[in-house]
């Protein structure tokens, strides 16, 4: 039975568990490019970071998209607020922290994910200018303390805020300080999805240094050129990382599933209530049931989105390691992975490239591409060559993938601007501590550079 039509149904068999990976499966035609990207606001005039009930706050302006944009709100079961709004395939959502996360519709290619990216912005842009809310696009909030951000009024939210810290002590940031462009590709089949999981692994800590645009804490620049990075290493062992097993050539959708169902749940759902389940792994909770409710593959659905590995296996394969990135490197994400995955030859170079790299190698490599980025070493190699191997494969896969017939621009242009700043040995870090005068106030330098 496809994993569509069980939604709501108990899970029977273990073997059903990857029936959601099976019925996502699709023909190369039929392949898109999904891409979430999320952003802080901030308010110009205090430097204060937007509150949901303010008046001038995120409510608000949720509100007026709806009344003027004709987006329709999605409300939280508990509280009853608005914590989403929904417009086609296109979703406006909302972090933790007040975060403001795009989720774009399917595109055929990057031109089309740029377009829907600047038009987001264009709609925005009156009732920003309304409330005198500018948007920061990086990785980590730049001056932003955890006593200075209201809680959005999610439920699930309120489950996570006191679980994630009994598990690593940098959960709240991740939550609450954290911004990503994460990038969604389809797959043909399991070997397809289980290869391009493994080879987007060992490939994900170089993109994150290509894409390293966090260096700020509190005010001020501690080192990391990704504090989104540095953060990430400290969250929950259980369900973030670079999944060991994953790194097999043998790996399958059961292998995933296993993992799964070894993580501690969050909750789970019946109607509009919600069951706190911070105790329970998925797998006994497929066993023994939880207060009389037993195993559906809603729950199991629910609990794939509670896990937060650099790359995920959903419906999709979700790659979620690069920091929030302004206009001019927003579409290298989509462009850098669609080069790499997409393309048959890209996909074979790529996996050759990394075939020596070995999961603990790479794993500890991790501490210092936050600090470094590209200048940190990865098996006796710069990061910066692993990179421009990368962009070098990526950019021989779009050629070959002809763009989009509708432009006659391909899709390589999206990368030129990364890739002039790799082939110097900078990220997006770099320039931007370039044009810092560290004598003069922070955000109101970051400010002039943000978009209304």
């Amino acid at each position: 039975m496809p994993a569509i039509e069980q939604r709501g149904q108990l899970i029977r068999s273990m073997d059903s568990l990857t029936d959601l990976f099976l019925d996502a499966c699709k023909e190369p035609s039929q392949w898109r490019i999904g891409v979430e990207s999320e952003k802080f606001g901030i308010h110009a005039a205090t430097g204060a970071p937007l509150k949901y009930d303010s008046p001038d706050g995120i409510k608000a302006l949720l509100a007026w998209m709806c009344k003027k944009r004709d987006w329709s709100p999605a409300l939280d079961s508990a509280s009853g607020a608005i914590i989403a709004l929904t417009r086609g395939q296109t979703s406006l959502t909302l972090e933790p922290g007040g975060q403001v996360e795009l989720s774009g519709a399917p595109a055929h290619c990057v031109h089309d994910v740029c377009r829907e990216m600047s038009g987001h912005l264009e709609e925005l842009a009156p009732i920003a200018q309304a409330l005198d809310i500018r948007w920061l696009a990086l990785g980590f909030h730049p001056t932003a303390k955890q006593q200075d951000l209201a809680w959005v009024p999610k439920e699930r939210y309120a489950i996570m805020r006191e679980y994630l810290p009994t598990r690593g002590s940098r959960a709240l940031d991740m939550m609450r300080r954290t911004c990503t462009v994460q990038v969604n590709m389809d797959f043909a089949s399991e070997a397809d999805a289980m290869r391009k999981l493994r080879v987007a692994l060992k490939l994900q800590p170089i993109a994150t240094a290509m894409f390293a645009n966090s260096p700020f804490l509190e005010g001020q620049f501690t080192g990391a050129r990704s504090q989104r990075a540095r953060v990430w290493l400290d969250v929950d062992p259980d369900r973030c990382g670079l999944l060991p097993f994953a790194w097999k050539e043998e790996a399958t959708f059961r292998d995933y599933a296993e993992w799964a169902l070894d993580v501690p749940m969050f909750f789970f759902k019946r109607g509009t209530q919600m069951f706190r389940n911070t105790g329970q792994r998925f797998r006994a909770f497929l066993a023994d049931g939880f207060e009389g409710e037993r195993a559906t593959f809603d729950d199991w659905e629910l609990h794939l989105s509670t896990l937060f590995p650099e790359v995920r296996l959903k419906n999709t394969i979700e790659v979620r390691g690069a920091d929030a990135q302004g206009s001019q490197l927003i579409c290298a994400v989509p462009a850098l992975w669609k080069g790499l995955l997409y393309d048959t030859n890209a996909l074979n170079e790529a996996e050759s490239l990394v075939k020596d790299l070995q999961h603990d190698t790479v794993a500890e490599a991790r501490a210092a591409i936050a600090e470094q980025a590209l200048s940190a070493d990865l098996r006796g190699r710069s990061v910066r060559a692993w990179a421009e191997a990368m962009i070098d494969i990526a950019l021989r896969g779009l050629e070959r993938q002809n763009g989009c017939t509708h432009s006659h621009s391909d899709e390589r242009r999206f990368l030129a601007p990364l890739q002039r700043l790799v082939e110097h040995g900078h990220c997006p870090a770099d320039v931007l501590l370039a044009h810092i005068d560290t004598q003069k106030p922070l955000l109101a330098q970051l400010l002039d550079k943000a978009s209304a």
